[in-house]
Parts: C-alpha cells; structure tokens; sequence
C-alpha cells in the first residue's frame, strides 16, 4: 500500500484512548486570526481518557513570538506517529484556557493525577528565562484517523 492510498476510516473511542495513552507529544497551533499563517508549536501534551480533556505545559522563551492566551484562543492540536500497524492520527480543535494548579472546584487537580506530561521540550536556552504556561484544552471535538484495511 502506497502513500497514494488515502483512504483512512475513523477510530473508536477505545483505539483514541489508546493511541493517545496519558501523553505524549504533538503540535499546537494558534488561530491568528487575519491574514497571518497560524502560529504552530510542537509541545508535550496530557490526556485525560475520563474527560477527553488534554493539558499542556507551554514553555515561552524570551522575545519568542508568544501567542496571546488571553482571550481563550482557538487552537487545532494534531498528535499523528507512524506504528507498525500503519499511521495513527488525532485531530483535536477547541479553545485554551489557562490552569491554575489550585484550580480544585474545576476538577483540574484530578485530572492532573490522571495525565502524564513529557518533559521532553527541547530547550536551546537556559531553563531559568523561560516562562511557562499551564493550559487546558476541553475539545469542541475529538477525532481520530487509520488507514482503512481491505475490509473497510
């Protein structure tokens, strides 16, 4: 089967949770809305299988173009990995909001026992000028893609 075979079939909840496990790693993109291109940002990511909600530590450099988180953007959060079944993608779209660790009301402090965040950023510049970010995503959706087999 060649790359030319696009056809791909959706995957179940089970496969979704699945695929992607408590954690890993994928890229973030930011809406900029108007005529620049999104801004795209590999991250390490969390997820919750209970509430389908997924958590990232965003960590900013000093002058790097720092998407504004203020308003609750809109982001797209694409995880897709090569397996030996084949590839695996996950397309989540919704809107950011900021967490505070102490955010207990929300259930935030239950879900954070749940996810398991990478510390895989790779930082060129020392740790200590960095700012990080504590957000969630609660996805408007959630979906995921496989290759369809013959039978599909």
């Amino acid at each position: 089967m060649g790359m030319e075979d696009t056809r791909s079939v959706r995957l179940d909840q089970d496969e979704l949770d699945g695929f992607l496990g408590s954690g890993g790693t994928g890229v973030l993109s930011f809406d900029t809305g108007g005529a620049e291109p999104p801004y795209s940002l590999p991250v390490s990511y969390g997820y919750d299988a209970e509430t389908g909600n997924l958590y990232f530590r965003l960590s900013f450099g000093p002058g790097s173009g720092k998407p504004d988180l203020d308003g609750d953007p809109a982001v797209s959060f694409v995880v897709h990995e090569h397996t030996d079944d084949g590839w695996r993608s996950a397309v989540a779209v919704g809107t950011l909001e900021r967490v505070a660790e102490v955010d207990v009301a929300t259930g935030v402090l239950e879900e954070l026992r749940r996810v398991r965040i990478p510390m895989v950023d790779a930082f060129d510049t020392d740790p200590r000028t960095l700012t990080f970010e504590f957000v969630r995503l609660v996805p408007d959706s959630l979906t995921g893609r496989k290759p369809a087999g013959p039978q599909d």
